[in-house]
């Protein structure tokens, strides 16, 4: 065991065991319970923060959020060609983020009809927070940044790294402020946050796929000079 491992390619903690990711990502496509509460919750304490001005949470929203495995899972289902998996992550990401919109939206109208909310601190100035429904370059580059730091930190089980990479991507808390401000009936904040959401969404699938593709084809050229190595 002790040869094999020296003998072995590259670095045993840049090793990508295939089926194991493949394994990992496909249990993070189910529509479960588990999945839709957490969304939910996630991007109605998003909402709150939005009205607030509060990035704190926003970033415990971040946190909550599950919607990085279901964008994984595509990026692993993309490369391996497993279609089935693609669709089920996309099921799983398209209804996650429709109900916790929904539900976000009654959150929004119960907190307003009991007091605690209105549409005034929707409007007000929230310079903490403007940057959820005002895309930009930037929101590209982080996006893209983020779906590469994703792919590494899960494929190199450096699971801290990940927790860094949900709060840097506005994911949930773009859905947040699409839903506030549709309830509200603010459509140019509502359209800004969906744009935002799409960005996200997209540049951490590109990343992601394009991060496994490289470490893909890394292994095979390691494991390919490692053939022709002459035996000592």
């Amino acid at each position: 065991a002790d040869r094999a491992a020296r003998e072995a390619p590259g670095s045993g903690a840049d090793a990508v065991v295939w089926d194991e990711i493949a394994a990992k990502t496909g249990e993070q496509t189910e529509l479960s319970g588990t999945y839709l509460v957490l969304i939910i919750v996630a991007t109605m304490i998003a909402g709150i923060g939005v009205l607030l001005d509060q990035p704190i949470l926003i970033v415990g929203a971040m946190v909550v959020g599950p919607e990085f495995g279901p964008l994984a899972a595509i990026c692993v289902g993309l490369l391996r060609r497993r279609f089935d998996t693609v669709w089920r992550s996309l099921l799983a990401i398209v209804v996650g983020f429709l109900a916790a919109m929904v539900a976000t939206v009654l959150s929004t109208w119960a907190l307003t009809a009991m007091g605690l909310v209105n549409r005034g601190m929707l409007l007000a100035d929230r310079p903490l927070t403007d940057f959820i429904w005002r895309p930009d370059a930037l929101s590209w580059v982080v996006g893209l940044l983020a779906g590469v730091a994703g792919m590494l930190s899960l494929t190199s089980k450096k699971s801290g790294s990940l927790v860094g990479v949900l709060i840097s991507v506005t994911t949930v808390p773009a859905a947040a402020n699409v839903a506030v401000a549709g309830a509200y009936g603010v459509w140019d904040e509502a359209g800004g946050s969906a744009v935002q959401l799409i960005i996200n969404v997209c540049a951490i699938v590109l990343a992601g796929l394009l991060t496994l593709a490289v470490q893909q084809l890394g292994w095979w050229n390691l494991a390919r000079r490692s053939r022709r190595r002459p035996a000592a």
